[in-house]
C-alpha cells in the first residue's frame, strides 16, 4: 500500500524544487552576516546592502514550507495541486508547524486533489471551473481546516520537542547524535539513507538549528576525501591497493567531493562495497560527532568547501572534516586488499587455408 503511494518519490521531487531556494537564501544570509548585515525590522528607516541581503535570505527561508508543500502536491496531483499546496505551506508557517507541517500538508492536499479529480462529477457547464476554482477551493477549504484544527497541533508539538531536544544535548549526547547523522549521510553515497539524514538536517535548519546541517555537509565530503587519502597512502607506502580504473575514478571523485557530491565514490564502492562503506561511514560518524560536539553550525545546506567561510566556526569545521577524512583514508588503506589481477588473454589468429579455393 505504502509503495503504491510513492511517498519517497514525491518527497525527493519536492527536495529538488526546494534546494535552490534554501541554498540561495542561506548564502544570502551568510554573505550579509559576514559583511555586518542585520535583519531589517523597519523598512521605512535607512538600511544598508548587507541588511538587505540578510533580510532577503530570511524572507527566502520563509518560502520553504510553502515550496515543499506545493512541490509534493504537484508531484502527486500535477498542476491542480500547486495552489492548495501553497496554502498548506502558509498554514504550516502560521501555526509554527514549519518544514514537517509543510510536508504533511502537501501529502494530504495532494492526495485529496487526486481524489477530487478522479471522483468528483459536475455538470457540463461547470467542468471549465473545475481546475481553476472548484478543486482548489474544496481542497484548500477541507485540508486547510484539518491543518488548523486537527493535524497541525501534534506536528507543532513534535517540531518543538525535537528542537528542544537538540538544543538541550550536552557532551557525549551531542557526539553520539552527530555520529548517527554523519554515518547515515555517508552510508549509501546519496541513496535513501542519505536522503533521510539530509531531510532531517534541512528541517532542523528551518527551525533555526544549524548544527545538523553542518554535519550533513561534512559527512557528504568525507567519502571522496577519505578514499583519496587512502589512495595517496598506497602510493607513499608503495602498496598496490587500487586498479588503474579505480585510480581514474578517484581522480574524478575528489573534485566532485569539493562540491559536496558524494556519488563519485559509488564506482569504488561497487568494486569493494563492504570495506568502502565501513570506512566511509566510520570516518563520517567521527567527523560528524566532532562537528556536533564543537557546536559548528551551517546556515547553508549545500555547497561543499565553498561554504566553509559561512560556517559559525570555519576552522573547527575544517579540523573535523580533516579528522573524519583521515579516519576513512587510514581505515580503508588498512582494510583494502590488492586488486585482483585480470590477465590479458591473447587470442591466436586462425590460419586460413587458401588451398581449397579454386579460381575459375
Amino acid at each position: 500500500m505504502l509503495r503504491q503511494l510513492q511517498l519517497k518519490k514525491h518527497a525527493l521531487t519536492a527536495i529538488s524544487y526546494m534546494l535552490p531556494v534554501v541554498v540561495t537564501a542561506g548564502l544570502l544570509i551568510a554573505i550579509g552576516n559576514l559583511t555586518g548585515g542585520q535583519v531589517i525590522n523597519d523598512y521605512q528607516a535607512s538600511y544598508s546592502v548587507p541588511d538587505a541581503l540578510v533580510s532577503l535570505g530570511v524572507l527566502g527561508m520563509g518560502l520553504l514550507a510553502p515550496v515543499i508543500s506545493a512541490a509534493i502536491a504537484y508531484s502527486i496531483a500535477d498542476r491542480p495541486g500547486i495552489g492548495p499546496g501553497l496554502f498548506m505551506g502558509l498554514i504550516a508557517n502560521a501555526i509554527g508547524a514549519g518544514f514537517l507541517g509543510g510536508m504533511l500538508g502537501g501529502y494530504l492536499v495532494g492526495f485529496f486533489v487526486l481524489l477530487l479529480v478522479k471522483y468528483l462529477k459536475v455538470s457540463k457547464w461547470a467542468q471549465g471551473l473545475m481546475p481553476m476554482m472548484i478543486i482548489p477551493l474544496l481542497a484548500t477549504l477541507s485540508i486547510g481546516l484539518l491543518m488548523f484544527f486537527v493535524v497541525g497541533v501534534p506536528i507543532v508539538w513534535a517540531t518543538e520537542a525535537m528542537t528542544d531536544f537538540l538544543q538541550g544535548l550536552q557532551g557525549s549526547g551531542k557526539f553520539l547524535f552527530g555520529s548517527i547523522v554523519g554515518g547515515m549521510a555517508a552510508f549509501d553515497f546519496g541513496g535513501p539513507v542519505n536522503k533521510v539524514a539530509s531531510l532531517f538536517a534541512d528541517g532542523m535548519l528551518l527551525e533555526g538549528v544549524q548544527e545538523p546541517e553542518a554535519v550533513k555537509v561534512l559527512a557528504s565530503m568525507v567519502p571522496p576525501f577519505g578514499v583519496t587519502i587512502s589512495w595517496v597512502l598506497s602510493k607513499l607506502f608503495r602498496q598496490t591497493k587500487y586498479s588503474k580504473e579505480e585510480e581514474n575514478n578517484i581522480k574524478i571523485a575528489f573534485p566532485m567531493g569539493l562540491c559536496m557530491i558524494t556519488e563519485g565514490v559509488i564506482p569504488l564502492a561497487a568494486v569493494d562495497p563492504l570495506r568502502v562503506i565501513i570506512s566511509c561511514t566510520a570516518g563520517a560518524a567521527i567527523g560528524g560527532g566532532l562537528s556536533m560536539s564543537w557546536g559548528i553550525g551551517s546556515p547553508v545546506p549545500s555547497g561543499g568547501v565553498f561554504i566553509i567561510p559561512a560556517m559559525t566556526d570555519p576552522l573547527k569545521f575544517t579540523f573535523a572534516l580533516l579528522i573524519g577524512s583521515a579516519v576513512t583514508g587510514i581505515l580503508l588503506f588498512v582494510l583494502k586488499k590488492a586488486p585482483a589481477e585480470h590477465p590479458v588473454v591473447e587470442e591466436e589468429e586462425e590460419e586460413v587455408d587458401f588451398s581449397s579455393i579454386k579460381l575459375s
